[in-house]
């Protein structure tokens, strides 16, 4: 277990999850990798340590499978998410705890554009929402995708590509279940729904 920064009621905290009166709530905010070989520089040339991965850093840039990934996080019970509708504002996401016990969830949306001509990383967080359910509970929630999720900087300004892009949903950066396509130039249509 990773406990993060200590404060004074840490020990009060740690004992209340370790004991299941409280479920533990965090999400990585880094990933961390399998193998130190994973990691795109760590040696310094001339007491200086070049970084040369542009937009392909932290969780972005991880090729192999990490050891954990960014936004892991683990609770006392499990979540099955169940579908994806596009809104005017961004996302309506269903999902049930399939656990035993009630439970927080933070869905994690993730963007992608497998055909961009632009340097992009593969995927990028674009918008998370927490939930919390009685076991055996559905629930949704809505988070909303503003189109500056979708643009780069060029020219002077921020532009959006125009095009299809892929919308992940689901538990961290490697546990997406779902896959949404939206055109964020274009309005989406009011009842498309993608189910798992």
């Amino acid at each position: 277990m990773h406990a993060g920064v200590w404060s004074v009621m840490a020990y009060n905290a740690l004992a209340d999850v370790l004991t299941g009166a409280t479920e533990p709530g965090g999400r990585l905010p880094v990933t961390w990798p399998a193998d130190e070989d994973d990691l795109p520089t760590t040696t310094p040339v001339e007491a200086t340590l070049p970084y040369t991965e542009g937009l392909d850093i932290g969780y972005r840039h991880h090729e192999h499978a990490p050891l954990f990934p960014f936004g892991h996080g683990l609770g006392y019970t499990t979540w099955h998410y169940l579908a994806a509708q596009l809104t005017r504002a961004g996302l309506t996401i269903r999902l049930r705890n399939t656990g035993t016990r009630p439970g927080t969830e933070t869905i994690q949306v993730y963007a992608s554009k497998p055909d961009t001509a632009i340097p992009r990383p593969p995927r990028w967080l674009v918008g998370w929402a927490t939930v919390t359910a009685q076991s055996g509970e559905e629930t949704t929630a809505d988070i909303a995708l503003p189109t500056r999720s979708f643009q780069h900087w060029a020219d002077g300004g921020w532009r959006t590509e125009p095009g299809t892009y892929l919308l992940h949903i689901g538990h961290s950066n490697r546990d997406l279940p779902i896959t949404v396509k939206t055109s964020p130039a274009a309005e989406p249509p009011p009842d498309r729904t993608e189910d798992r």
